[in-house]
């Protein structure tokens, strides 16, 4: 990600029944917040846009999950990446965002490159209003395809990101190329 718009967290309401298992939000319980958090158009408003990286405000997740408002310019996307031990969702609140993921669970350690078989692949597109939730070790990428639109999205993850791996890809041969923890993200 490009420099933060702002390191100041900005409060979404929780939903109304309140309960907390001590486990943490649920990958749905992730999704619902992104949907209620993107559906709000003063704070979707409130992400100032730069034209030519991302920018992002941190948001209060629920029940200490980490949540984010993302600004994608056009052509702008993440490469290949997962969260590892974190469970998530994601919402587009603007434009158009498309999602390339790997419908296989891939080891979480012990592994540099490996061969994917031909039908793990698989590509959604989530215009304004629409995302997804997944699990541990999501290996996917996301990006805004547009030439001309921004998008904006809202995310959520818990636990709070551990890690975050990255990929390249090279046709069906998957590498694994850094791994990043908080501390290299100051």
């Amino acid at each position: 990600m490009s420099s933060p718009s702002t390191t100041a967290p900005v409060a979404v309401p929780a939903p109304a029944d309140g309960g907390a298992p001590a486990a943490g939000p649920s990958a749905a319980e992730l999704l619902d917040f992104a949907l209620r958090a993107a559906a709000d158009p003063e704070l979707v408003a409130s992400l100032p846009l730069d034209p030519e990286g991302r920018t992002w405000v941190r948001l209060e997740g629920p029940r200490g999950s980490e949540a984010w408002l993302i600004g994608w310019p056009p052509g702008t996307g993440t490469g290949w990446h997962d969260h590892a031990e974190s469970r998530g969702a994601f919402v587009t609140a603007g434009g158009r965002l498309t999602e390339h993921s790997l419908a296989a669970r891939l080891p979480s350690e012990g592994w540099r490159s490996l061969e994917l078989a031909p039908e793990v692949d698989r590509s959604r597109s989530l215009p304004a209003g629409t995302g997804r939730a997944f699990r541990e070790y999501h290996v996917h990428e996301v990006l805004n395809e547009s030439t001309e639109e921004h998008a904006i999205s809202v995310h959520a993850y818990y636990p709070p990101l551990p890690q975050i791996r990255r990929y390249s890809r090279s046709g069906r041969v998957l590498r694994l190329e850094q791994v990043e923890r908080p501390a290299d993200w100051l």
